[in-house]
């Protein structure tokens, strides 16, 4: 049971890596776009990409956390009383980074616009520092399983910086990434090229660190080294294939399967970082039974897990969709295959601009002017409602969510059972 529960804790951390690093290094490139006017094109794409989908990728960092304090109630409080200052800044960066990207939207002068931005931007390279920091401090075997082990050494370390530095590398990669796809979508050739590069030069850059970093870890972290270099070598593989399919589709300008492919090589990374460290959840020690809670409360984290991933994930993948067909946030970008309310008067107006003809009036030797007809264009559905589709059924979900809570209330009870009958065979 504890090892189940260990795999759906990992299941979060992969999903919000992927997820919400993406969301992290569009926050870098946003940084270092240049001024006003030079990052302005730039900018309007990562507002524009991120405006759906930044708040819920947060969602799986929630998960990790309640998952982490639930199952491994150890583990959690030794992390929590060791790290607590690169994860009191982490939090601290996703609050400014939201704000700030909130803010900027709304306000109008420049100046504060660019103080907003400032923050976005930083709280953006802070936050998966501190994170990856948090990863080395306890791949490094740097937290002691009782808890108040040293609160600067734990994240200020040779492994932690080559954390804080990939984690950051890492999600720069997926964001150009992604934000190259979003500019092929929209048939913008110069914000292709633009984040084009800059993906193949942060992958570049990531591969360079990581061959780096192997010699960082067979000084600094010799148990990691060990098991990166042994048992999860092909993922490793796995990932640096990844992320080269992923470079060699950015530059055949295709869409489909390129941010998959940088997806998968990110989580291969992650994954493999996972198969290293075990059976410790503290990289050196404490091992993922000694940590686990009892058998009860494993079994109600587990049904909580499944419950929440049937409800999380069919609503991301929905969001997900109804964002790249542009059925979110039409107010704000066009998309190919709708148009928004502004921009069918904006093409109504350009198409259909007055054409003047002067001509001379025989009669009365004046300039006249005559309107032409407007070329109105073929008339597209602005409210995705008014497309009708097909009915779905919606019990499934409901059904499956009902046939989880049940599972779990039976596993429950049965593990609450067991332990009672064996409570009494031990007192008699």
């Amino acid at each position: 049971m504890a090892e189940l529960v260990a795999v759906f804790l990992f299941i979060g951390v992969v999903a919000y890596a992927v997820l919400g690093g993406a969301d992290f290094g569009a926050g870098f490139w946003d940084m270092i776009a240049g001024g006003a006017k030079r990052g302005r094109e730039p900018r309007h794409l990562i507002d524009v990409s991120l405006a759906p989908v930044w708040e819920a990728n947060h969602t799986w960092l929630i998960y990790c956390l309640v998952v982490l304090w639930s199952g491994f109630p150890t583990a959690f409080a030794a992390i929590t009383t060791t790290l607590y200052i690169p994860m009191v800044l982490a939090l601290l960066g996703i609050v400014l980074r939201g704000a700030g990207f909130a803010f900027r939207k709304a306000t109008v002068r420049t100046e504060e616009q660019r103080l907003y931005g400032a923050a976005f931007a930083l709280s953006s390279v802070l936050t998966p520092y501190c994170f990856g920091a948090i990863a080395g401090g306890l791949a490094s075997g740097r937290v002691p399983t009782a808890g108040n082990g040293d609160a600067v050494s734990s994240w200020v370390n040779p492994t932690s910086i080559l954390g804080g530095i990939l984690a950051v590398l890492a999600c720069s990669y997926l964001a150009a990434t992604y934000l190259t796809v979003e500019a092929l979508h929209r048939d913008d050739q110069k914000l292709y090229r633009y984040y084009r590069d800059r993906a193949m030069a942060a992958g570049a850059v990531t591969g360079a660190v990581t061959i780096a970093g192997i010699f960082v870890l067979q000084a600094d972290s010799p148990r990691l080294f060990d098991r990166l270099s042994g048992p999860a070598l092909p993922l490793v593989v796995l990932a640096a294939v990844g992320g080269l399919v992923g470079l060699a589709l950015l530059w055949a300008r295709r869409t489909i399967g390129t941010r998959l492919a940088a997806a998968g090589a990110v989580a291969l990374v992650v994954i493999g970082w996972g198969v290293a460290q075990t059976p410790y959840l503290l990289g050196t020690h404490l091992s993922i039974n000694e940590a686990a809670a009892p058998d009860a409360t494993l079994a109600v984290v587990v049904g909580v897990a499944i419950v929440a991933g049937l409800l999380i994930v069919p609503s991301l993948v929905l969001l997900f969709r109804l964002s790249g067909r542009g059925d979110v946030g039409v107010d704000e970008r066009p998309f190919r295959g709708g148009v928004t309310q502004g921009d069918q008067h904006a093409g109504t107006a350009g198409r259909g601009a007055v054409a003047t003809r002067k001509h001379r009036d025989a009669g009365a030797g004046r300039v006249s002017t005559t309107r032409t007809g407007v070329d109105h264009a073929p008339a597209v559905p602005l409210d995705p409602t008014a497309v009708q589709q097909e009915p779905r059924p919606r019990w499934v979900p409901y059904a499956l969510c009902a046939g989880a809570v049940a599972a779990t209330v039976v596993a429950g009870a049965r593990v609450v059972r067991r332990s009672r009958d064996r409570g009494t065979a031990s007192r008699t």
